[in-house]
This record gives C-alpha cells, sequence and structure tokens, in this order.
C-alpha cells in the first residue's frame, strides 16, 4: 500500500500531520489570487465545499475567510446560497496594513463573528456605551443559533464609565444641570440597558447550547476619549469619538449637546502577525486595558 508523503515515517517514526490551516490562512491566500488576478473581477468563486476539499478545513473556516474578503470589499454576495463573487475593481479597497477605516456598523459584526469561530472567545472593550458591541454580537448568535458556530467558552469583558463622574460627553452645551441633568440620565439609562441586553443575550447561550458564558463590567473613573475592541488576544480594533456639536430630544425638548455618535466611528483593524506595527499596536492594546481592568477600574452595577 503506497504511504502518502505526509504520513511517511522519519527514522521510523511517523511523521507529524501538518497542522490545519486557519480561516485567516484561507483568507489570506485568497486575497493573493485576486490581487495577482487569478481570480477576476465579477468571476464567481468556487463553492464552499470546494474550497474545504482544497485546503483541507472545514467549511467554518472557509466561510471565515470568505467573510474577512467580503468585509475588505474585495467579495459579493458571500450570504448568499450560489457562489461568492469577485468584486468589481471600483468596489475594492487595500487590505492588510494599508486598509483604510471603515465604519464601525459596516466592520465590527464580521470580525466579531470570525472570533467566535475559536473554541475559547475572548472580547475586550472599552467604550462610552454597550450599543455597538451588542449590535455587532447579533450576527455570531445568529450563526450559533443557525448551528454554524459553536464555541466551547465565551469571556466578555466591557469597561464602561462611571456613573459617578462628570462625562466630558455627552454634556449639554451649557455645562451639566446639577445632579439631575437629563443629558447624563439619558446616557446612564442607555448604558445600562445596552450592557443589560448583551449580557442577557450571552448569557441565554448556557441555556440554549451548553455554552460556559462569562460576561463582566467595571467601571473607568473617566471617559474614554476612544473605543477599543480586542479580539481572541489577536486583533485590536480602535476608533476615535470625535465630539460634535449636535441637538439632543430630551422628553419634547431640543437641547444642545456636546456628543460622539459612536456607532458611526471609523473603525481602524490591527491584526497580530502582519507586520510589526500591527503586532505590537495589538499587544500594547491589550496590556492597557489589562492594567485599567486590574487598577483603577471599580466593580461596576448594571442598574436600572
Amino acid at each position: 500500500m503506497a504511504v502518502e508523503p505526509e504520513h511517511a515515517s522519519v527514522n521510523g517514526r511517523k511523521k507529524p500531520q501538518r497542522p490545519q490551516r486557519t480561516h485567516r490562512e484561507v483568507a489570506d491566500e485568497l486575497r493573493a489570487r485576486i490581487r495577482s488576478g487569478a481570480l477576476r473581477p465579477g468571476q464567481r468563486m468556487p463553492t464552499q465545499a470546494q474550497l474545504a476539499a482544497e485546503f483541507g478545513v472545514e467549511r467554518q473556516a472557509v466561510r471565515g475567510a470568505l467573510r474577512i474578503l467580503q468585509s475588505e470589499h474585495l467579495l459579493t454576495n458571500v450570504s448568499k446560497g450560489a457562489p461568492a463573487t469577485v468584486a468589481d475593481r471600483a468596489d475594492r479597497v487595500p487590505a492588510g496594513p494599508a486598509a483604510p477605516p471603515q465604519p464601525t456598523t459596516v466592520a465590527l459584526a464580521p470580525r466579531i463573528a470570525s472570533a467566535f469561530e475559536a473554541e475559547h472567545v475572548e472580547i475586550d472593550a472599552v467604550c462610552l456605551t454597550a450599543v455597538s458591541l451588542t449590535l455587532a454580537i447579533g450576527e455570531p448568535l445568529r450563526q450559533i443559533h443557525a448551528g454554524r458556530l459553536k464555541p466551547a467558552k465565551v469571556d466578555v469583558r466591557v469597561l464602561l464609565p462611571s456613573r459617578n463622574i462628570d462625562l466630558a460627553f455627552p454634556v449639554p452645551v451649557g455645562g451639566r444641570q446639577g445632579d439631575e441633568d437629563p443629558v447624563h440620565e439619558r446616557w446612564l439609562a442607555q448604558r445600562n440597558a445596552q450592557g443589560q441586553v448583551l449580557r442577557h443575550n450571552l448569557r441565554a447561550l448556557r441555556a440554549t447550547h451548553g455554552i460556559d458564558v462569562r460576561v463582566t463590567f467595571r467601571a473607568l473613573p473617566f471617559t474614554p476619549p476612544v473605543k477599543l475592541y480586542l479580539l481572541n488576544n489577536a486583533e485590536a480594533l480602535f476608533a476615535y469619538y470625535t465630539v460634535t456639536r449636535t441637538e439632543a430630544l430630551i422628553g419634547q425638548e431640543s437641547l444642545p449637546t456636546y456628543d460622539a455618535q459612536g456607532v458611526r466611528s471609523m473603525l481602524f483593524a490591527f491584526e497580530q502577525g502582519t507586520g510589526l506595527r500591527d503586532t505590537t499596536f495589538v499587544e500594547q492594546s491589550q496590556l492597557w486595558f489589562n492594567a485599567l481592568w486590574e487598577t483603577i477600574s471599580s466593580e461596576l452595577e448594571l442598574t436600572d
């Protein structure tokens, strides 16, 4: 019987099998084919089954790779039943270190979904409220309920501003109006509501799918000027909160307010292994988060 080369013995010992490729490695190979012109604009990709067989991976890894390329505007129709299509050149944007930032509403969900392909999902976040994270978590939750994702463990840590501080924003243009400031109360209600929804939706996975879930919040003694998401110690997604003057509708009144639209913030992506700059940024961001979590943050009660 013929012995396959990868299983051939070496000095009488069986040669270890080559580790299976990750979804990111599959994405890297397909991206290179698109960039080189081997896969042309408008051309249909092979089916997920064909790609899985070619790369020797599970379909889940193929789906993760296709979602990455879709988020980079290199593929279209990824979520449809037919094979994905290579995007027209006008739709493409650079990938990797040269990739431009994208709005949080566009960029965060596919990267969160890819993070949920890991056996142990670890997500850390620093933000003003948890609204963007709560929205983005919806995609992997749908895939879990559809049976396409099944992590064994999920750990989520979120740092949010304390209710007891004077926020830099959102704040009335004329300054806070005492302890009962309506802008502060509206922010607090949103912070608590979004945090509770995030915690409830993730914890529900314990009962429905037997996934070990832990969701923890801690309070910061300052207003974060940026938002940061750290995924599986491998990615850092970073955005500035750009403060603008706006009109906040409080009850029936319109109140001039300084605020930032976090869901529209442009998200910069950094990934381990794509260069010294990216790797260092991810590592330093994780150290920064851990330092805040372990030192000056305090217990946070998400009360109504």
